[in-house]
């Protein structure tokens, strides 16, 4: 598959654009646009400085730092965050402390989330009345053990 060109607009000059931290890497580090404190159980809309021009058949997805989520219990609501080919508004993050007793300071520029841009092709729902049949059938959370 061909590299695609995403058209990024940055929205403070002071902030770092996205970019891979290593070669081979599926996400780039979003950055966080304001100061705040996350306190236990505190959640955020935090704007990532960035606006993009997604391709048609192309969405964003807004995923946890491992090493923020690991080491200070820092999240997303909402993981992944959906940004849609159409969507031209800032970036943002919602972010959550889960951790029960400590806050987490914020700084602008901080790097807070990743952002992966996947390929979405169009999908035709079909109703129908029966599902052709698995193995797994309709086990689910948890059927294959824990």
């Amino acid at each position: 598959m061909g590299q695609v060109v995403v058209p990024l607009k940055s929205l403070h000059a002071d902030i770092p654009v996205p970019a891979y931290a290593y070669e081979g890497d599926a996400g780039v580090d979003l950055r966080s646009a304001s100061n705040l404190v996350l306190h236990p159980f505190e959640r955020a809309l935090v704007p990532c400085g960035i606006s993009i021009a997604l391709p048609q058949g192309y969405a964003g997805f807004v995923l946890p730092r491992s090493g923020l989520a690991a080491k200070h219990g820092i999240s997303l609501v909402n993981a992944p965050g959906l940004i849609d080919s159409g969507y031209r508004g800032e970036i943002k993050a919602v972010l959550i402390n889960l951790d029960p007793h400590e806050s987490f300071e914020i700084k602008r520029g901080d790097r807070i989330a990743q952002l992966v841009v996947m390929q979405t092709p169009p999908v035709t729902l079909q109703v129908c009345e029966d599902l052709p049949e698995t193995e797994r059938g309709a086990g689910g959370f948890g059927s294959s053990g824990v």
